[in-house]
Order: structure tokens, then C-alpha cells, then sequence
């Protein structure tokens, strides 16, 4: 559970692409296709919150054995 008092950092479209590394194209394929980062959509507006980015960016972590 989040805590209330902290607020979430939400970020626009270009800025989360930059923050994960990919490109903006690369963002939306992945809305329409279900394999990138959750968001948030406000009306037109889609908005990425930097914790989600940081979550999915784990699951994509490669270990060698």
C-alpha cells in the first residue's frame, strides 16, 4: 500500500521514454500491444508514474548464471 502522504511523481509520455531509455514510437506499440509499462490515460493525456517505470524496468533485468 502506498503511503498518502507521498506523492506519486507522474510523468509525461517523452519524459518516460527518456527516463527508460526507449523511444516514444516504442511506448506506444507497447500500449497498443500490452508488453511495455503501465499508464495512465486522462482523457488524451497518458501518464506514466515513475515508481510503475521503475518496477517494470526489474522485471526486464537479465541474471547470469
Amino acid at each position: 500500500m502506498k503511503d498518502s502522504t507521498t506523492p506519486q511523481q507522474r510523468v509525461k509520455e517523452r519524459d518516460a521514454a527518456a527516463y527508460i531509455g526507449m523511444s516514444v514510437p516504442y511506448l506506444r506499440l507497447s500500449r497498443c500491444n500490452g508488453g511495455g509499462p503501465p499508464y495512465l490515460r486522462m482523457g488524451r493525456a497518458i501518464r506514466y508514474d515513475i515508481s510503475d517505470l521503475d518496477k517494470w524496468l526489474e522485471t526486464k533485468r537479465v541474471k547470469c548464471a
